[in-house]
């Protein structure tokens, strides 16, 4: 692997910039645990950075990377808690209520969820799994499938949109 002669200074601005890079995730986020997931991811993307390129501001660029990353965690948030708002709405409510024509119907969504898994490649379906079912961070995701923490952010969205596309009747391109 080759060192990037930014590196050295990248991992004295993570170090010595922590606390102010912190506040800038969790302005965002207003949760300092996820600020430091943030912070890890930050650094994962821009140390895994591919291509070199000299950096003018590199304190503000790091900055940059991080409220970006951040932004995209409430997206994502606001998103996963949009899709599975009525699988929590469920659990609220009595089972008293359920008529046989909602049992069937959330049936049937389960399985079109299912279904939809069962399409995904099993790389991007075990990432989701994972995840939403094994309570793993995105970090421990990666490690068990060894891929960029990027990667399982991208596979996680695929698997989500991949599902709510199958819940509406449509499908993704190619599928």
């Amino acid at each position: 692997m080759d060192v990037h002669p930014w590196s050295a200074e990248l991992e004295d601005i993570f170090v010595n910039q922590r606390p102010r890079l912190r506040c800038v995730a969790a302005r965002v986020l207003g949760n300092t645990d996820q600020a430091d997931d943030v912070l890890q991811d930050a650094y994962l993307k821009i140390s895994e950075a591919t291509t070199l390129f000299e950096m003018k501001q590199p304190i503000s660029y790091v900055s940059r990377v991080v409220r970006n990353l951040a932004i995209d965690r409430c997206r994502r948030s606001a998103f996963e808690s949009t899709l599975f708002a009525k699988e929590e709405e469920g659990d609220n409510a009595s089972c008293a209520s359920h008529s046989p024509e909602v049992i069937a119907i959330d049936r049937q969504s389960l399985a079109q969820v299912v279904d939809a898994l069962d399409e995904l490649p099993e790389r991007t379906r075990r990432a989701f799994e994972l995840y939403r079912s094994g309570s793993h961070t995105q970090r421990e995701v990666a490690q068990l499938l060894g891929v960029s923490t990027t990667s399982v952010n991208f596979m996680i969205r695929d698997a989500l949109t991949h599902c709510r596309l199958s819940l509406r009747g449509t499908s993704l391109p190619g599928r």
